[in-house]
C-alpha cells in the first residue's frame, strides 16, 4: 500500500478534522502518500483530490467542520456513479480509502469495498444514532453546546416564568435530547423512542408551578413531531407561557471537546494501522472505552437502542 486518500461525506461532526490530522500524520510517519478528496463522494466522481502534507492539517485539531469538505452525491447511488467513482479511484492510485460520516456515508463505502477498494470507516456524526458504537465523534461536542444553551434558557425563562421547549437534532435517534436533558436538568426529556404522555408533561409544569419553580425546560428530539404544537397544548393545558427554541445546525459547529478530539485522533490512527495490516471492510468504535473495529456489514446491521435505564433515571431526578 503506497497511497491512501480520505473522505468526508455526510453531515459534518465537530473532530473530523482531528481524525484527518491523526490520519495523514500516520500515514506520513508510514511513508505513505495521502491524497484528501474533496467535497465527499460528489469530489470522487468529479476528481476533486489534492496531495495532502503534514502543513495540509497544521492547526486543525481544535477547528469544527471538515477541511475536506462535504456535499450530497446522489449520482455516486447508481450503477454509473459508482463506476464512475472506481475509475477515479483507479486513475489516482488510490489503494485504501478512510471514510468519515454517518450510516449513509458509511453505506457507500461498503459499496466500494464491495467492488474491490479497501476501506475502513470512522463514525462522524453528532447524532449518535449508530448501534454498534456508544459513542460517534462529534456527538459529546453537540451534547455540550445543547446543555450551554439550556443554561442560558433557563435564565430568561425564570425571569419570565415560562416553559421552553428545546428541539435538538438527532434524526430518529433521542440520544442528545436525553444526554443533554439531564446534563443540563430538563424537566421533561422527549425522544422518538418512547411514547410520551402529554398529560405527564403538563402535570409536571403545574407541580413545579405550585411549588414555586419559574422555569420549566422541555428538552425534545426533533424526530418526535412539531415542537410548535407540542408547546401550544402544553399551554392550552397548563396556561404556562411556553416557547420553542429550535438549535438547528448550531448543533453541528464548534471547537470539539477533548474527548472528542481526543476519540477522533484515536480512531484516525487506528484506521490507518488496520490498512497497512491489511485489514479492510471494516468500521471502528468504541465500546467500554477501548477503540474497536467490526465488519462494515455487521456495523450498518446494528440496531440503536435507546439507553433505558439512563431515560428512567432522568425522569426521577427531575421530579
Amino acid at each position: 500500500m503506497k497511497t491512501i486518500g480520505i473522505i468526508t461525506s455526510g453531515g459534518d461532526a465537530p473532530g473530523m478534522n482531528a481524525a484527518i490530522r491523526s490520519i495523514v500524520r500516520t500515514a506520513i510517519y508510514n511513508d505513505l502518500n495521502v491524497l484528501g478528496i474533496k467535497q465527499g463522494y460528489n469530489g470522487l466522481l468529479n476528481g476533486e483530490i489534492e496531495e495532502m502534507n503534514l502543513s495540509s492539517v497544521a492547526d486543525i485539531i481544535h477547528r469544527g467542520g471538515t477541511m475536506l469538505r462535504s456535499a450530497r452525491c446522489d449520482e455516486f447511488k447508481t450503477e454509473e456513479g459508482l463506476e464512475k467513482a472506481l475509475n477515479v479511484i483507479r486513475v489516482f492510485g488510490i489503494d485504501g480509502l478512510i471514510v468519515l460520516g454517518g450510516d449513509g456515508t458509511f453505506r457507500g463505502a461498503q459499496k466500494l469495498f464491495e467492488n474491490g477498494v479497501p476501506t475502513i470507516c470512522i463514525p462522524c456524526t453528532i447524532d449518535n444514532d449508530m448501534g454498534y458504537t456508544d459513542y460517534t465523534i462529534g456527538f459529546m461536542t453537540a451534547v455540550e453546546t445543547v446543555v450551554d444553551a439550556i443554561g442560558k434558557i433557563r435564565d430568561t425563562s425564570t425571569s419570565h416564568g415560562r416553559a421552553n421547549i428545546v428541539e435538538v437534532m438527532g434524526r430518529n435517534c433521542g440520544d442528545i435530547a436525553l444526554y443533554s436533558g439531564l446534563a443540563g436538568g430538563a424537566e421533561s426529556i422527549i425522544v422518538p423512542e418512547v411514547d410520551f404522555n402529554m398529560d405527564e408533561v403538563c402535570k409536571r409544569v403545574i407541580q413545579g408551578k405550585n411549588r414555586g419553580k419559574l422555569h420549566h425546560i422541555i428538552a425534545l428530539a426533533e424526530g418526535v413531531g412539531n415542537a410548535y404544537e407540542v408547546a401550544e397544548e402544553i399551554e392550552k393545558k397548563t396556561g404556562t407561557e411556553t416557547r420553542v427554541t429550535i438549535l438547528g445546525h448550531i448543533q453541528r459547529g464548534g471547537s470539539p471537546t477533548a474527548f472528542d478530539r481526543i476519540m477522533a485522533s484515536k480512531m484516525g490512527h487506528k484506521a490507518l494501522k488496520l490498512l497497512l495490516q491489511g485489514e479492510a471492510g471494516k468500521a471502528l468504535g468504541i465500546k467500554c472505552n477501548e477503540i474497536i473495529h467490526i465488519d462494515l456489514e455487521e456495523a450498518l446491521n446494528t440496531e440503536k437502542e435507546l439507553d433505558m435505564g439512563m431515560y428512567e433515571m432522568a425522569k426521577i431526578l427531575s421530579i
